[in-house]
């Protein structure tokens, strides 16, 4: 199993016109093949008044399930053009819609796949990426006299805080990354002198900043 990936978390928008036809593309953050269908009939549902809805969606953590429909347009000049924006991005559980209204003028060939690819890669430009890791969020309940020690050690390791809960006692909400958790929890431990209390919240996949991000 990957230990990352990238994604998008903010649906993106982009629109390509050519010869008066209009080509809306629309990237979205999906997590299966039912997610995907049922943002295609969404998209079909508001541009009902449209010729052509093509698209194509790259589905897993190794980015292992991938479709494109022409829907339509001639074979090979719009699904596989989406497709193959996706894959250069290096995203994965994303899906572009391609709108096109036809504007009277033929394309030729050459002309839609153009006209595809632009439109996707201008969604896919306008959308947020994130990176994805194998992670672990830790619950860190120690001293107040450690306090310091412990967030200097995490900001030196450009560890992700999230809450921090003060009562009788200090609990830090950690995200690690998977490979560095178990080395980070001995620090912490040898930092407070086996004083703090270390418990997994959760396993998983969770989007995660790098030093200087």
């Amino acid at each position: 199993m990957a230990a990352e990936y990238l994604t998008i978390t903010e649906t993106g928008k982009g629109e390509y016109e050519e010869k008066k036809s209009r080509f809306l593309g629309e990237a979205i953050h999906v997590e299966s093949e039912e997610e995907a269908s049922a943002h295609v009939a969404r998209i079909r549902k508001q541009y009902y008044d449209a010729r052509h809805h093509c698209y194509a969606w790259v589905i897993g953590e190794g980015s292992e399930r991938k479709k494109s429909a022409d829907d339509g347009e001639p074979s090979g000049t719009a699904g596989q053009p989406i497709l193959k924006v996706i894959e250069g991005s290096g995203c994965t559980n994303v899906l572009v819609i391609v709108t096109r209204y036809f504007g009277g003028t033929l394309l030729g060939t050459g002309g839609l796949v153009r006209a595809y690819t632009q439109a996707a890669r201008a969604a896919i430009g306008n959308a947020q990426t994130v990176r994805m890791c194998l992670c672990r969020k830790i619950a860190v309940t120690l001293e107040y006299g450690a306090l310091d020690r412990v967030v200097y050690e995490l900001r030196r390791q450009g560890i992700e805080m999230g809450e921090t809960e003060y009562g009788a006692k200090v609990t830090l909400h950690l995200t690690a990354e998977e490979e560095y958790a178990d080395a980070l929890e001995k620090k912490i431990t040898a930092l407070t002198s086996g004083g703090a209390a270390i418990e997994t919240e959760a396993e998983g996949f969770f989007p995660i900043k790098t030093i200087g991000e």
